[in-house]
């Protein structure tokens, strides 16, 4: 961190962002182990906690994530990439054919090369033609929705291969999975700790198994692409002149920085993580027609939900990963979802509060009611409703616990060489 930039984020934490640095994190996350064990032992949905729903919400997250990390290194470059969803569906394609004509690797590789090329195209439109952000990312949504459908029809329309018709494609093998030894695997102590169902431990021991027993290396290299970000973007020279160009490319570009190309560089990245968000989606099942269902968008908001920042936006990111996997566990876990928003909620308003923010508090403290309200009065989630509890679980906490949002300077602007300020 420079000089120049030290006061300006400690400004931003004494303002109200996030709590960072090992000792927030370690303050946060004991804090939500007490309210999801809370939460599980007064609802008995054990669900809430068990390795297998943290497991499905870290699958769940990666697509996300990994578009989410897209959208940010398009933006910290001045680039707003709404084509995020199309990159996506450009991803699940051609990583479910190539993943079932020559392996998953294989597959993978094609879903990042087709994700880059969807921004390579957008960065074409918008930095070299100067074609207005949105426009463009709307137009590759398009694109990528009608590509995909018409290779659909002629890679699959006429049945030869076994599985597959003009909306789906064959199954695609998965990649290895791995596990932690004794703890997760073998002997399983995490397993056999999490079946105490001991408050704390019980739930501790079920996130951690969750976390660390038959995870893919694709959902590994997903992970490690968030601190990877982190450390280009924060502690290269080249992440603090790409960071430049998306704050003031006027100034950047007097400097001697290569505007255009780090833009370049920055949007088909942004395609590439997107792409490889695609292929999580398939690799291991089939592609379907429709099967992003809008995760380019989600990733996005979890962008501004993070101010722009790796971290943020896998909380982001994991946020609504976990509410989504509980719809798909039993009943009663989607009840005690309501109670665990509600506690959320109130947890959020008072920070508010005691933040002097008392609209966003007071609105926190009535939603939390509300939901508290909800968890009280049924005894089941109707089925018209389950599945859109994700989405509403998601933007309630996102939006009530906004902070102060700082984006990069020039996001969006457009910028031609030698331009004046």
């Amino acid at each position: 961190m420079t000089a120049l930039e030290a006061p300006a984020s400690q400004a931003t934490r004494r303002r109200g962002s996030l709590p960072t640095g090992p000792r927030g994190l370690l303050l946060g996350g004991l804090g939500l182990l007490v309210l999801l064990s809370a939460v599980r032992v007064i609802s008995g949905a054990n669900d809430i906690t068990s390795s297998g729903t943290v497991g499905a919400a870290l699958r769940l997250a990666v697509p996300i994530g990994l578009a989410g990390l897209g959208g940010m290194w398009a933006e910290r470059a001045g680039i707003v990439n709404i084509g995020l969803e199309g990159m996506l569906i450009l991803g699940t394609w051609f990583g479910a054919y190539a993943g079932y004509q020559y392996g998953p690797w294989v597959g993978i590789a094609a879903a990042v090369l087709a994700g880059a090329a969807g921004g390579l195209l957008h960065a074409v439109a918008t930095v070299t033609f100067g074609v207005d952000h949105v426009v463009s990312g709307v137009a590759i949504n398009l694109l990528g929705a009608g590509v995909a459908q018409y290779l659909s029809s002629v890679a699959y329309g006429d049945g030869s291969i076994p599985g597959a018709g003009p909306t789906q494609s064959a199954i695609v093998r998965p990649v290895p999975s791995i596990s932690l030894p004794v703890l997760s695997s073998g002997p399983d102590l995490l397993g056999h700790l999490e079946r105490t169902h001991l408050p704390a431990v019980g739930d501790l021991a079920g996130i951690l198994r969750g976390l660390t027993a038959d995870v893919s290396m694709l959902t590994l290299l997903a992970v490690l692409l968030v601190p990877l970000s982190v450390a280009v973007l924060w502690r290269t020279a080249f992440g603090l002149r790409l960071r430049s160009v998306g704050e003031n490319p006027v100034a950047a570009e007097s400097l001697g920085v290569a505007v255009y190309r780090l833009k370049y560089i920055a949007v088909t990245t942004s395609g590439a993580l997107a792409g490889l968000g695609g292929a999580s989606l398939v690799i291991g099942s089939i592609y379907r027609e429709g099967q992003t269902a809008g995760r380019g968008f989600i990733g996005l908001a979890a962008v501004i939900f993070g101010n722009w920042r790796p971290g943020g936006l896998a909380a982001g990111a994991s946020l609504f990963g976990y509410a989504d996997a509980l719809q798909l566990r039993a009943g009663s876990a989607v009840r005690a979802l309501l109670l665990l928003v509600a506690l959320l909620l109130i947890v959020v308003a008072v920070r508010q509060a005691v933040r002097r923010r008392l609209p966003l508090a007071l609105a926190g403290l009535l939603l939390g009611v509300a939901f508290f309200l909800w968890y009280l009065v049924v005894n089941t989630v109707p089925n018209q409703l389950v599945g859109f509890t994700p989405h509403l679980v998601t933007l309630l906490v996102l939006a009530v616990a906004s902070q102060r949002l700082r984006p990069p300077a020039a996001d969006g602007l457009p910028y031609r060489r030698g331009q004046q300020t």
